[in-house]
């Protein structure tokens, strides 16, 4: 060891060596100089390495230690495209990014041989299908539900399955082009996400659900308040078929939202009254209402703003208590949303911490039944509908959820995919391939509106015709047929439950007479409106 030369001293050694050589080699034959072309940037990389401080791999191993920062920018597409099985989360396995490219271009979604999944590993789901199934075009493929309460002048003929909130900004005005597109030729709604209403979700005509976070970006005035001049002009908007208040979401609940510096352009910060080129970081909480009780006059002000258009609110479910106290102020006001959409944990979303990603918030299934469960209880069910997002990207997923209590669902990930995203994971560095999450012009140039229309409004047709067909095979004739009792999980090796023995519906009203279950009293006692 006490021999042996260090890589720098070795490094510097070769190179003062191999110039030299070139330099006297020069001097008979001026030609060698080409030499240097190649050798030339070698070698000043090298001392480059060695005198920077930063990096103390590449200090001591000149040049070959850049192969790691390599290795790992490779490690993620290496892993995807040859090492993952196709049942392998990351986050959303190879089976159903393949159906979802499949359904987009009307190619073959049909498998061979059976499934991958192993029917036997604990958590595997299933609906139990009927002798006395219907024909597969039995069920209406078109499944629709209709959206506004008893105060709701004007009502909304949602589809099953729509897109979930994805701001412009985040995405690029291509992709959220070609999202809005795919809504109006499919007949379904485009949530805008809270960066706020742009040309581009106008520009097609597809039906929207403006979406309104904490930074109130659209209708907001110079000092961030809510501007209700501002709302109430672009609420009047045709397109604009409901608002949705943001309270949380699932991939950063309790955080805000948060826009890079480096895709803030000046045409997203002009659209939402922000200066250029700076990161965005949306307020945790809003200032135009504060506590459940205010929460629900904000919606009666939103509703007759917009004269009469549904209102609802979303949220990832944190603690139970906060949202038994909202079911409370609903009853205390007398005021009810007209919808609530439910975000699970496992929600995507351009960027968020880390630890907010994966430890933050409760996940879809067991929010949903929360959600389901205190409406019945409170005997609100009847006059909200409930919304599903997270991770959906087929049928079986929207069943699922429907089971649970859900009315419809949205999808953010199944439409990236249907416009051609490769989960190339760089939606938070400006750098997105396929031009979906990108400001780069070079970049989103490459994604196709017209052919991308096609592919989101075919993956929206494909699924929920496989919804109808998988209701069929139940024997039930629609969605408000199906519950709990249809869907299976298995809990061990050897123990199947349905998810009404996992999941008991509670009993419609008995909230309201302080009957609480075991499960909520404590949450039930805590809570206020």
């Amino acid at each position: 060891m006490a021999n042996k030369i260090d890589m720098r001293r070795r490094f510097f050694v070769t190179a003062v060596l191999t110039l030299s050589t070139v330099v006297v080699l020069a001097s008979f034959q001026p030609a060698v100089l080409w030499i240097l072309l190649p050798i030339g940037p070698i070698v000043v990389l090298g001392l480059a390495d060695m005198a920077q401080t930063k990096h103390t791999l590449w200090r001591n191993f000149p040049v070959i230690g850049h192969g790691r920062w390599l290795m790992e920018r490779l490690r993620p597409m290496i892993r995807q495209y040859f090492i993952e099985s196709d049942i392998d989360d990351a986050p959303v396995n190879r089976v159903f990014r393949s159906v979802v490219y499949q359904r987009a271009k009307r190619e073959t979604d049909t498998v061979p041989y059976g499934t991958k999944f192993d029917v036997y590993r604990v958590g595997y789901e299933w609906i139990g299908h009927s002798l006395a199934a219907r024909d597969p075009g039995a069920v209406d493929p078109d499944l629709r539900v209709t959206i506004g309460g008893p105060e709701c002048k004007q009502p909304y003929s949602a589809s099953l399955l729509n897109i979930s909130a994805m701001s412009f900004g985040a995405l690029s005005g291509n992709a959220i082009l070609a999202l809005n597109g795919g809504a109006k030729r499919g007949g379904f709604a485009h949530n805008t996400g809270e960066g706020g209403l742009s040309h581009y979700h106008l520009e097609h005509g597809g039906g929207l659900i403006w979406q309104i976070g904490t930074g109130y970006f659209g209708c907001r005035d110079g000092n961030g308040a809510f501007n209700e001049r501002l709302f109430k002009e672009k609420a009047a908007y045709a397109q604009v078929k409901m608002i949705e208040i943001k309270l949380s979401q699932g991939a950063k609940p309790g955080h805000g939202g948060v826009l890079p510096a480096c895709k803030n352009t000046p045409e997203i910060a002009r659209i939402r009254g922000l200066e250029s080129y700076t990161t965005v970081d949306s307020p945790a909480t809003h200032s135009a209402f504060s506590g459940p009780a205010q929460l629900m006059r904000f919606i009666l002000t939103l509703r007759n703003l917009s004269g009469g258009k549904p209102v609802g609110f979303k949220l990832c479910i944190g603690m139970k208590k906060e949202f038994i106290a909202l079911c409370k102020a609903m009853i205390d006001t007398g005021i009810r949303p007209d919808f609530i959409t439910v975000d699970g944990s496992e929600g995507g979303t351009g960027a968020a911490p880390l630890e907010y990603s994966n430890s933050i918030g409760m996940p879809l299934t067991d929010a949903l039944a929360f959600v389901a469960d205190t409406l019945i209880g409170y005997d609100l069910k009847k006059e909200i509908k409930i919304i599903a997002s997270g991770k959906i990207l087929t049928g079986f997923h929207i069943v699922k959820r429907l089971s649970l209590g859900a009315d419809l669902c949205s999808s953010a990930r199944g439409m990236m995919l249907a416009m051609g995203c490769i989960q190339s994971l760089q939606c938070n560095t400006n750098t997105c391939p396929t031009g979906i999450t990108t400001q780069n012009p070079a970049l989103v140039k490459g994604l196709v509106v017209a052919d991308k229309i096609s592919r989101v409004a075919n993956f929206h047709a494909a699924t929920v015709k496989s919804v109808a067909e998988i209701l069929a095979a139940a024997g039930l004739p629609g969605p408000e047929e199906l519950d709990r009792s249809y869907v299976y999980r298995r809990v061990s090796q050897t123990a199947i439950r349905r998810y009404d023995e996992i999941y008991p519906s509670l009993t419609t009203g008995c909230l309201r007479e302080s009957e609480a279950p075991a499960s909520l009293r404590n949450d039930f006692q805590l809570s206020s409106a």
